[in-house]
């Protein structure tokens, strides 16, 4: 697969511009290309840059609004509700993971439920943030959908991703940031502009019968939840993906299942919506809430230590912690820059053309 390597601040830079070109202040500017960039930089394509031209067409079909008033609508000590005034999600979603930060300061624990946001990229990035203050971070969203509940032949829940991220002492943090359907669609994009195909247990057809064509959205089939399939667990994953639909749009007043609203511009969204836009739900929880906070880290170290020494399957693979792949993906890319695939760099360009700005 045909790529070009783009140093880390060539994309922001380029990225910052678009977003300031949408009419984004300079602040939610950065803000929204960090996220993005986050992403890229941790292996995570599908979500980087490779996602810029769908908030631009989003945006121009006016259902994206770039100068938000993003408010709390309604809270308690420990909890809240945020109206993201149809804002960026790169920007919603760490507006109300600062809410429960600053909760949880005083609180012990913070809990924030949004809607009326848009895409928010990926979760670690927000619940990352949480670790700047010793804190366990949570952030999970609802999205478009594209995944067929078990026994179903009908699009009724997003990938809904969950993320979880644990503070370590001389390790890295432990992060959990998985979708709740058998992959992200956004995997599945990568897939059809390399013109590969998909495992098995990711796809269904429009018949229900399985497929490896990563084409079978767009011919009306269906992404699978977690387990691909009732003998081998899906039923797990339709359970994990009903947990994020409920608490990031039925807890907070946003659309939830087959209303959310889509993330490609040429959907329009459901005529009768349930909500307002897309639903978050993060939160943060003080380690000291429960032990010190030297202790905590001191342990999952040795957890850390304990999974990593454990028998392998074979002495080509141990045991990889999660966030390990993004970390080393983190570190190798700082130095060696991003690639980003021929058919995005063509997306970047018509951007660039689109704006007046200079290509990449």
């Amino acid at each position: 697969m045909a790529y070009k390597v783009f140093a880390e601040d060539q994309l922001r830079g380029f990225t910052v511009s678009v977003f300031e070109k949408m009419g984004c202040s300079p602040q939610h500017a950065a803000l929204a290309a960090d996220v993005l960039l986050k992403s890229d930089l941790r292996g995570i394509d599908s979500h980087g840059v490779a996602r810029l031209s769908g908030y631009v067409r989003l945006w121009e079909k006016k259902r994206i609004n770039t100068t938000p008033s993003i408010r709390v609508v309604h809270e308690t000590p420990t909890t809240a509700t945020v109206d993201g005034d149809a804002g960026l999600g790169l920007v919603v979603a760490p507006f109300a993971m600062k809410v429960a930060i600053e909760k949880a300061e005083k609180y012990g624990s913070g809990w924030v439920s949004v809607k009326n946001s848009n895409h928010f990229g990926i979760a670690g990035y927000h619940t990352m943030l949480a670790l700047e203050k010793d804190m366990i971070g949570f952030a999970m969203t609802n999205a478009s959908p594209l995944v067929a509940p078990t026994f179903a032949n009908e699009r009724m829940l997003g990938t809904n991703p969950m993320c979880y991220a644990f503070p370590a002492g001389k390790y890295p943090p432990v992060i959990v940031d998985m979708a709740t359907s058998a992959a992200a669609n956004g995997k599945l994009e990568i897939a059809q502009r390399s013109g590969k195909p998909v495992p098995d247990g990711w796809i269904q057809d429009k018949d229900g019968n399985p497929s490896t064509d990563p084409h079978e959205l767009k011919k009306g089939g269906s992404l699978l939840t977690l387990g691909g399939d009732r003998d081998h667990g899906s039923h797990k994953g339709f359970g994990l993906s009903a947990t994020v639909d409920i608490l990031s749009a039925v807890l907070s007043g946003a659309n939830y299942g087959p209303w959310v609203p889509p993330f490609v511009a040429f959907l329009e969204p459901s005529a009768n919506p349930v909500g307002e836009g897309i639903g978050h739900f993060l939160g943060a929880m003080r380690v000291d809430g429960f032990r010190p906070v030297d202790e905590f880290k001191s342990h999952l170290d040795n957890w850390i230590e304990r999974f990593k020494s454990a028998v392998p399957v074979s002495e080509d693979q141990g045991v990889i912690i999660p966030g390990e792949p993004e970390l080393l993906a983190e570190r190798e890319r700082k130095v060696s820059g991003i690639p980003i695939i021929d058919a995005v760099c063509g997306d970047l360009d018509e951007l660039a053309a689109r704006f007046g700005i200079g290509g990449l």
